[in-house]
C-alpha cells in the first residue's frame, strides 16, 4: 500500500510539472486568446494566409474565422462570425482585416456583453467616423496620399492614359471615392487622360468569376483603344490577378494593386511557385517577379509596395493585442502601433509614414510604405 501511494504521488507530481511546462498562451497567470477575421482564399488570399501563419506561430492562442465572399449581402453571417469569437470568454481581442460591411454592427453586438473586447480593424469598408467611434484602433492605407503617388509612379513609367476600374459599392466608400477624385486631379495635373470604367461587383450575382472575366476581356480593349502607354488600376482584390496578367500580356503599365504587396496577385498572375524555404523571403520574390516581367518585355512598367500592407496590419494587430493584454500598453497607444508596424515590416529606412484621418479621430491611423518598380 505504501509503495502504491508513493507511485501515485510521483504520478501526480509528474503531471503537475508537465502542466507547468506546457505551452502557455501568455506570460504570467493571464490567460487570453486573440481572434482574427479575414476573407476567404477567393476574396482575400493574402489576408487568409496571414491569419493561418498567426495560428502556426501562436497555436491555440489564435482563433481564425472568415467572413463570407458575398459579405455585402450576408452581413448577418459576418456579425455571427465575429460574435462566435466573442462567445469564447478567453478571446480578449479581435483583429479584423479587411473590416468589411457589418464590422461596425458586429462590434456593437459584441460590446453588449463584452465591453472590454479590444478591436483592431484594418481596411475598414464603412464610414471612417462610424468605424473610429467603435474600433479601438483602425488601420487604413493613406488613400489620399496614394491618389497622388500612384499617378506619379505611372507617369514615371510613361503613362499617357489611366484606367480606373471600380463599381458603385466601392465608390460609395468615402476614402475610395476621395482617392478616385485625387487620382483624376493628379492625372489632369500631369496631362494624363483619366478614364473610369465600371466593372461587375464581385459580391453581386456575377460573383468573383464575373469580375475577373470582365477584366480579362476589357484590358485588351482599352490598350487597343488608348495604346500601350495605358496604366491600369482597380479597387478590388479579385481584379488584381487578371489585371496584372493582361496588362503584361498586352504591354500596358501597372503602378500598384488596390492592396499593395509583392504577394498580392503577382505570384498567381506570373505563375511563380514559392518554395517552402523561401516563404516570407521578399528579396527572393522580388527577383522572381522581375524575371517574369522581363521575359514579357515589361521591365520598368510594373510596381508595388516593398512590403505587404494588409499582412502587416494583421501581424501588427496581433502583436499590439499581445502587448495590451499583457499590460504593457494602453488600449489605444499610437506610438506603440507605429513602433510595432515598423517592426513587422522590417522598416529600417523610415519608409512607414503615419498620419491621422482627422484630429477628432486619432485612433483612425493612415499609413504608406515604400514602393519598388520591377
Amino acid at each position: 500500500m505504501k509503495r502504491l501511494l508513493a507511485l501515485m504521488l510521483v504520478a501526480v507530481l509528474v503531471l503537475s510539472l508537465a502542466g507547468c511546462g506546457a505551452k502557455s498562451t501568455s506570460s504570467g497567470d493571464v490567460k487570453y486568446k486573440i481572434g482574427i477575421v479575414t476573407g476567404t482564399v477567393s476574396q482575400g488570399e493574402e489576408e487568409f494566409r496571414a491569419g493561418e501563419r498567426m495560428v502556426e506561430k501562436y497555436g491555440d492562442m489564435i482563433k481564425h474565422v472568415t467572413y463570407p465572399d458575398r459579405f455585402a449581402q450576408e452581413v448577418e453571417t459576418t456579425i455571427a462570425q465575429v460574435s462566435s469569437l466573442a462567445a469564447d470568454p478567453d478571446v480578449k481581442a479581435i483583429v479584423f482585416v479587411q473590416a468589411v460591411t457589418g464590422a461596425a454592427a458586429a462590434i456593437d453586438k459584441v460590446r453588449e456583453t463584452r465591453p472590454d473586447m479590444l478591436f483592431i480593424l484594418g481596411v475598414p469598408h464603412e464610414d471612417p467616423e462610424v468605424v473610429a467611434s467603435r474600433a479601438d484602433i483602425a488601420l487604413e492605407l493613406d488613400q489620399l496620399k496614394r491618389g497622388e503617388a500612384i499617378v506619379e509612379i505611372a507617369k514615371e513609367m510613361g503613362a499617357k492614359t489611366f484606367i480606373h476600374y471600380s463599381f458603385p459599392r466601392h465608390m460609395s466608400m468615402e476614402l475610395l471615392a476621395a482617392r478616385r477624385d485625387i487620382l483624376k486631379e493628379t492625372c489632369e495635373k500631369y496631362g494624363i487622360q483619366f478614364v473610369e470604367v465600371d466593372a461587375p461587383d464581385p459580391t453581386s450575382d456575377a460573383g468573383v468569376t464575373g469580375t475577373q472575366q470582365f477584366i480579362l476581356e476589357d484590358v485588351p480593349r482599352q490598350i487597343d483603344k488608348y495604346g500601350k502607354d495605358t496604366a491600369f488600376f482597380g479597387t478590388n482584390c479579385a481584379m488584381m490577378e487578371p489585371l496584372i496578367k493582361q496588362t503584361l500580356e498586352y504591354g500596358g503599365i501597372f503602378p500598384e494593386q488596390c492592396c499593395p504587396s509583392p504577394y498580392h496577385a503577382y505570384p498567381g498572375a506570373l505563375g511563380i511557385e514559392i518554395p517552402e524555404d523561401k516563404a516570407g523571403d521578399l528579396d527572393y520574390l522580388a527577383e522572381q517577379i522581375k524575371e517574369k516581367i522581363a521575359e514579357k518585355g515589361g521591365t520598368g512598367r510594373f510596381a508595388t509596395w516593398n512590403r505587404p500592407a494588409n499582412v502587416a496590419m494583421i501581424e501588427a494587430g496581433v502583436e499590439y493585442a499581445i502587448e495590451y493584454l499583457e499590460g504593457k500598453i494602453d488600449k489605444f497607444d499610437k506610438d506603440a502601433m507605429i513602433r510595432i508596424m515598423k517592426k513587422v515590416t522590417n522598416d529600417t529606412n523610415d519608409e512607414v509614414v503615419f498620419s491621422e484621418l482627422s484630429e477628432d479621430t486619432p485612433n483612425f491611423m493612415l499609413f504608406v510604405l515604400g514602393s519598388q518598380v520591377f
